[in-house]
C-alpha cells in the first residue's frame, strides 16, 4: 500500500504539475523577431505538499508529502514540459495531437468511513490521445489559449493493472506566461466524462458490500460533474517553483446518487519546490 501511495502520488504531482512545470526560456531577436532557445533537457528533483480527497465525491481529505520529479525534455516528438508528458504524433500552427497521461492517488477503504469494509482503491493512470486546437494566441506569444479534449484508457497501478474504463475530458485552457515578472500562469477548466466501468470502480457498491446505510449501487456511464484548476511556476536560478488550486465539482454526476458520494464540491490545492541539478548543454529552439 505504501509503495502504491508513493508511485501514484508521484504520478498525480506530475500529472498536475506537469503544465506548469517548465524552464525559463531565453529570448533571442533573430532577424526582428522573437526566437526562444532552451536546453535539450533538463532534471531536477523536490517535494510537494498536497491536499487531496481520497477520491472526487468523498468528504474526507488527506495531506500528503511526495517527492516531486523534474524534467523537461523539448525533443522533435518526444516531449516533456508545461504541457506535460507527451508524444507529439501531429502538429501544425493550429492543431496537435498528442499522447498525454493522468493519475489519482490510492484510497485506504478502513480508513473512509463511506467505503469501509470495501476493496481499497488502487492508485490509477490514464493515458491516451489529446487533441489541441489554438482558439487564439497573443502577437508576442505570451498568451495562448486552446481547447484540450483528451481521451484516455485508464489502468490501475499494482502488481497485475487491470482496465478500469475510460475518461474523456474537454477542457479550455489558458497559458500566460511573463506575468509579474517571470511566473506563468494556466488556467484550465471543463465537463469530465466516463463510461460505466470507470464509474463503477470508485462509486459502485456490489451486493456483497450493501449495508443499511450503504445501499447496492451500479453507476452509470456519462457526465461526471466539472473541474477548474488554477496553477502558477517560475524558475528562480536553479529552483523551480509551482502551486495549484483546484475545483471540483460532482453536482449533476450521473453518479451523484451513489451511497458514495458524501460530498458534491471540493477544493485540492498543491504546492512543490524542486532544484535542476543538470541540464543540456546543447539549446534547441523552443515555443513555449
Amino acid at each position: 500500500m505504501k509503495r502504491a501511495l508513493l508511485w501514484g502520488g508521484a504520478l498525480l504531482v506530475a500529472a498536475v504539475a506537469g503544465p506548469v512545470m517548465a524552464a525559463d526560456p531565453a529570448e533571442v531577436p533573430l532577424g526582428g523577431e522573437r526566437q526562444v532557445t532552451g536546453p535539450l533537457w533538463e532534471l531536477g528533483l523536490g517535494a510537494a505538499a498536497l491536499r487531496l480527497p481520497d477520491y472526487r465525491g468523498s468528504d474526507q481529505t488527506r495531506n500528503y508529502l511526495l517527492p516531486l520529479p523534474y524534467l523537461v525534455y523539448r525533443g522533435e516528438w518526444l516531449r516533456a514540459d508545461r504541457e506535460g508528458a507527451r508524444a507529439l504524433l501531429v502538429r501544425t500552427d493550429r492543431v496537435k495531437l498528442d499522447l498525454s497521461a493522468a493519475a489519482t492517488v490510492p484510497t485506504d477503504s478502513e480508513g473512509n468511513a463511506a467505503r469501509r469494509g470495501m476493496a481499497d482503491l488502487r492508485a490509477t493512470v490514464e493515458v491516451g490521445p489529446n487533441l489541441n486546437l489554438a482558439l487564439a494566441e497573443s502577437a508576442d506569444r505570451r498568451l495562448r489559449l486552446e481547447l484540450r479534449l483528451p481521451l484516455r484508457a485508464a489502468f490501475t497501478l499494482e502488481r497485475s493493472p487491470r482496465s478500469i474504463g475510460y475518461t474523456l475530458s474537454p477542457n479550455l485552457n489558458l497559458d500566460i506566461s511573463g506575468v509579474a515578472g517571470g511566473w506563468h500562469v494556466g488556467l484550465l477548466g471543463g465537463p469530465l466524462y466516463a463510461d460505466r466501468r470507470y464509474h463503477r470502480y470508485f462509486y459502485g457498491v456490489a451486493a456483497a458490500d450493501a449495508t443499511s446505510a450503504r445501499p447496492a449501487y451500479a453507476a452509470p456511464g456519462g457526465y461526471a460533474g466539472w473541474q477548474a484548476l488554477a496553477a502558477t511556476s517560475r524558475r528562480i536560478g536553479s529552483a523551480w517553483v509551482g502551486a495549484f488550486v483546484r475545483y471540483d465539482s460532482v453536482s449533476g454526476a450521473v453518479f451523484e446518487s451513489s451511497p458514495l458520494v458524501r460530498r458534491t464540491h471540493e477544493v485540492s490545492a498543491g504546492i512543490g519546490v524542486a532544484w535542476v541539478f543538470a541540464a543540456s548543454e546543447r539549446l534547441v529552439t523552443i515555443d513555449e
